[in-house]
């Protein structure tokens, strides 16, 4: 009889542990899980903006309804874009020591959810002469 109140007691504390323990979540971790899956649903207008460390110039820049996430094993990011009902492009960018990013939410702006832009800056890429040893 002794032993089956001390188990009835402890499963009251721990039935009561994880009763506040749920209590203790945060506001703005349910608010950021929340966006993030909005984001992740293509039902946000963001900004990625690639920026060379090293000059402090931007060398690339996409705005769209997209999903990203860091690839660490090939240190890259992967990002997939609606472009259109049904319609999705992914880019991988390459993050080296000098790389940087910035992800922005525009979505507070009047744009078209499948709101599609791909900016080049060609004055940051580096021309390359192949020669041959002919």
């Amino acid at each position: 009889m002794r032993k089956i109140k001390l188990l009835a007691i402890l499963l009251i504390a721990v039935a009561a542990i994880v009763i506040f323990a749920g209590c203790n979540e945060r506001q703005s971790d349910r608010v950021s899980y929340n966006v993030s899956l909005e984001a992740d649903n293509f039902n946000v207008i963001r900004r990625l903006t690639v920026i060379n460390a090293r000059t402090d110039k931007p060398t690339f820049e996409l705005v769209a309804a997209f999903s990203i996430s860091v690839d660490a094993g090939d240190n890259q990011l992967e990002v997939i874009c609606e472009t259109g009902p049904g319609e999705y492009k992914k880019h991988f960018i390459g993050l080296n020591q000098w790389t940087l990013y910035v992800v922005e939410d525009i979505s507070g702006a009047d744009v078209s959810k499948y709101h599609y832009e791909v900016n080049f800056l060609p004055e940051m890429i580096i021309p390359i002469t192949f020669v041959s040893k002919d």
